[in-house]
């Protein structure tokens, strides 16, 4: 009867642990679009570098000075977004380790996850900042 008891407490953690695991995979989009926009812009710069003719070494420093900053934002991001899926896994295994040793970390799962909100939050509007700096400098047209 007790291995039936902990087999229920287990598939009840499990059940817990279902929502922290949706937003792990959230997370994980996240990070692939961001680390994507990251690369872009170093693609980009690379080629603005080795491009710079005297004509036009002004504007490309300009270019190049934009690009730096969106490259700092995203980099920022990522490490906010990693943060939040390390806390989000932190979240995830003091449900189980709880689960197994018989405690309720509610404080700790709770402030974990209070952490990691906090750390996505902080990183989408860095990102958010990020798309504001890039649509900034936009142009269209001759120049």
């Amino acid at each position: 009867m007790q291995y039936d008891a902990r087999i229920s407490d287990i598939a009840h953690v499990i059940q817990l642990a279902v929502a922290p695991v949706f937003l792990l995979s959230g997370v994980g989009v996240i990070l692939t679009v961001l680390t994507n926009r990251l690369a872009r812009i170093i693609d980009r710069a690379r080629a603005l570098q080795s491009a710079m003719a005297p004509g036009t070494r002004e504007a490309a420093a300009a270019e190049l000075v934009t690009l730096s900053r969106r490259a700092q934002l995203i980099h920022r991001s990522i490490t906010l977004g990693t943060t939040t899926a390390l806390l989000i896994c932190g979240v995830i295994l003091a449900l189980f380790v709880g689960a197994a040793l018989g405690h309720h970390f509610t404080r700790v799962i709770g402030g974990l996850f209070i952490a990691g909100m906090v750390a996505f939050i902080a990183s989408l509007l860095l990102f958010l900042r990020e798309i504001f700096l890039a649509t900034a400098s936009l142009r269209f047209g001759p120049h």
